[in-house]
């Protein structure tokens, strides 16, 4: 008996439901009609939110480059300071190459220079040109919006992030500077 007294009320929530629909379906036809149209164009709701879409769209669509660009800056600052394999196997070469130029009786001074001073050398330029990769491009990224629509404002996390890879990069800049001159974490001398 409950089995059908749930049907029962099933079937009774059921009718509710179709008949609520097909007064939604009735409504809908009535505002869609030539004079709603007309009404709606007189009264220029369409109008106005038409361009405003648009410009709202286009808006964002304008900042993915630039946060991709910041982003790419941040990620180019981060490896300049934290090394990269283009300058792990950069300075592996040329410490190959040191130990291929030492001849076996050449002072200690020599095989340092020649085996270790170089190849710590060619790793801080890479990262210097990592530095400086990152420098330029948050740069650009943060002046773009001076030559571009003056309407158009940046996103505040783009510069942020942009900011991010400017100082990371003139940190690494400076840190491969340091490291190239000797100034930190110099060779031992003989």
């Amino acid at each position: 008996m409950g089995t059908k007294t749930a049907e029962a009320a099933g079937n009774k929530a059921g009718d509710e439901v179709d008949t609520v629909d097909e007064q939604t379906a009735g409504t809908e036809a009535e505002e869609s009609t030539p004079e709603a149209a007309d009404a709606d164009v007189e009264t220029g709701a369409d109008s106005e939110a038409g361009p405003a879409a648009e410009e709202t769209a286009a808006k964002a669509s304008t900042g993915v480059g630039q946060g991709a660009a910041a982003v790419v800056s941040a990620a180019l600052g981060l490896v300049s300071l934290t090394g990269s394999w283009v300058g792990t196997v950069g300075q592996a070469r040329d410490s190959l190459y040191g130990q291929l130029e030492v001849a076996s009786g050449s002072s200690v001074a020599t095989q340092i220079k020649q085996i270790y001073a170089d190849s710590w050398n060619v790793n801080a330029l890479v990262a210097g040109l990592f530095a400086l990769a990152a420098l330029i491009v948050g740069v650009v990224v943060l002046v773009r919006p001076a030559f571009g629509n003056p309407d158009r404002v940046q996103v505040p996390w783009i510069k942020s992030v942009a900011w991010a890879g400017v100082s990371l990069g003139f940190i690494g800049l400076l840190l491969a500077a340091a490291k190239y001159s000797d100034l930190i974490l110099a060779m031992p001398s003989t």
